[in-house]
């Protein structure tokens, strides 16, 4: 179900009735009651009483809210990779982040399909992820975990069908992470997680406001 709402499938706003989920994944009630209530916890659905459950919608607060999350943790994560991350992992940053170039690069011409575009947010994701984790802190690796801030944005992104990124955008971050510079990196990750965020509210609130009617 996850799998579903991340790729855009079951878009924002859709009701989710368990007795349908239960047979559509051949199952029975209960553990799809279990999984909305832990998609719940994620901030990937909503109950409602009333009205039920459903994927659900953020508000504007929630997105600028999530952003500023992210921001803290990411730059967070990007100093201290600086000091922490050995070479042979920071080569591996690089080698991701032109993986992600060239497959952003492709997702900007259309044309890919939801399994295509839902691998490229997996390893957009792990990029991410594989930052925090080269620092050797896995308090920070739960924070980011917890407070969502990669999987949240990987919906906003998705719904508001966002891929256009510039050339090297990930590239250009590599290099900053591994400069040995302190204030580089993190002054680069801070542009990189806040790159488009009006663009991308602008294009999401859109979306948002022809659900409402």
């Amino acid at each position: 179900m996850r799998v579903k709402i991340l790729s855009g499938e079951v878009p924002l706003g859709t009701p989710l009735s368990r007795r349908k989920l239960a047979e559509e994944f051949g199952v029975s009630i209960v553990p799809v009651g279990e999984a909305l209530q832990l998609l719940e916890s994620e901030e990937l659905v909503e109950s409602r009483p009333r009205v039920g459950t459903r994927v659900r919608i953020p508000t504007s607060e929630d997105v600028r809210g999530h952003y500023v999350v992210r921001e803290a943790l990411e730059t967070h994560s990007a100093r201290l990779f600086v000091d922490k991350a050995s070479p042979s992992e920071k080569e591996e940053i690089r080698s991701m982040a032109a993986w992600l170039d060239e497959a952003y690069e492709g997702a900007g011409k259309g044309g890919l399909s939801t399994d295509e575009v839902y691998a490229i947010h997996q390893k957009h994701m792990r990029f991410h992820m594989r930052v925090a984790e080269c620092t050797g802190f896995r308090a920070l690796q739960n924070a980011m975990n917890r407070n969502q801030v990669l999987t949240l944005n990987w919906l906003y992104d998705t719904a508001a069908d966002w891929h256009q990124l510039p050339q090297r955008f990930h590239g250009d971050l590599a290099d900053a992470l591994c400069s040995g510079s302190v204030l580089e990196a993190s002054e680069a990750m801070r542009a990189h997680v806040t790159y488009g965020k009006e663009q991308l509210l602008e294009k999401l609130e859109a979306h948002l406001r022809s659900l409402a009617h």
